[in-house]
């Protein structure tokens, strides 16, 4: 194996957030060495800034275990399946007047920092197909979880024919075909969330109930961490902060203390995030915050890299699979 990423790293990055990028890598390794499980959290834009192309290898090569990921990550990933060729990079997004951003809006392209997600051959295709699949639902009286609709859309092949990627650059794809468990907290808060609702308003309240709730992820959630943690210590790599993190790394203490169980904590920590330390910041606290919540233990390998993740996440990946 060429492994051009990882001597580079162990040659430069010896100093700052450099080193603790290297160091954290090495413990995620070490991790998984010893029998470990790692679930990875998605916030921001990541699906928009191709982090697929290296977390599918890693879901792939069985480097992560389960994925928390906010509703825009999950559907984004999707979107560039099947509309790359139809997205535009505004690299001077920093300079665009009101009125230019305006003139995006009425060319229907959502624009995420420097990239426009076109409406028209993103989402409102992906609403079209999930419209079919909630309706069958409804009619059938079956029940999912939002990612298992997008597992049952990408399963269904009615995708395939429109792929403007390669498909083992898709996250959600690779992630589907190991039928990785997938935790959504906040579904509501994205495009296909607020599709939904607009369908359910539009068919009728009782079309509501075909989408498992947020409440019924934090047990499902913790349903496999318990059966997993009696074989296999859980670590937990957060890419950026909010509610792809805030969310999961609870199901800990929850069954800890409103459980009364006696779950081990968390066995490795690491947070890429930019996010400033203040005042109540929770993607801005330090990890030793963590251990006065029970989530964390004093003696729990834990890092947080401050820098953009969009730089440091392929890197990391890179390093962790030996490139």
């Amino acid at each position: 194996m060429n492994a051009a990423i990882t001597r580079f790293i162990d040659k430069h990055y010896r100093h700052f957030n450099a080193a603790v990028l290297k160091d954290a890598a090495r413990a995620y390794r070490e991790h998984l060495d010893g029998g470990g499980k790692m679930m990875v959290t998605l916030a921001g834009a990541m699906s928009t800034a191709e982090l697929g192309i290296s977390l599918a290898e890693m879901i792939r090569k069985d480097r992560v275990h389960i994925i928390s990921t906010t509703g825009a990550n999950l559907e984004e990933d999707i979107y560039n399946l099947v509309a790359h060729e139809y997205y535009e990079r505004v690299p001077h997004y920093r300079q665009l007047s009101p009125q230019e951003e305006e003139k995006l809006l009425k060319r229907n392209l959502n624009r995420v920092t420097d990239t426009c997600i076109p409406e028209e051959e993103a989402m409102r295709r992906i609403e079209r197909h999930m419209i079919e699949l909630w309706g069958l639902a409804r009619k059938e009286a079956r029940r999912h979880f939002p990612h298992e609709f997008f597992y049952e859309l990408i399963r269904s092949g009615r995708l395939r024919k429109s792929y403007q990627i390669d498909p083992k650059d898709s996250w959600l794809v690779a992630a589907c075909e190991k039928n990785l468990p997938i935790v959504v907290p906040g579904w509501e808060d994205s495009t296909l969330g607020n599709m939904f609702a607009a369908f359910c308003l539009h068919r009728g309240d009782d079309h509501a109930p075909i989408m498992k709730s947020g409440v019924e992820y934090m047990m499902e959630l913790a349903r496999w961490y318990e059966k997993t943690v009696l074989q296999s210590p859980i670590g937990f790599f957060q890419i950026g902060g909010g509610i792809a993190g805030d969310f999961p790394i609870c199901v800990v203490p929850m069954l800890n203390q409103d459980l009364k169980k006696n779950t081990p904590l968390w066995s490795y920590f690491c947070q890429i995030s930019d996010s400033t330390t203040s005042y109540g910041s929770y993607s801005g606290a330090v990890p030793n915050e963590k251990i006065t919540w029970g989530k964390l233990a004093a003696d729990t390998p834990r890092f947080i890299i401050e820098s953009d993740a969009t730089i440091v996440a392929p890197l990391m990946f890179s390093y962790i699979l030996g490139q």
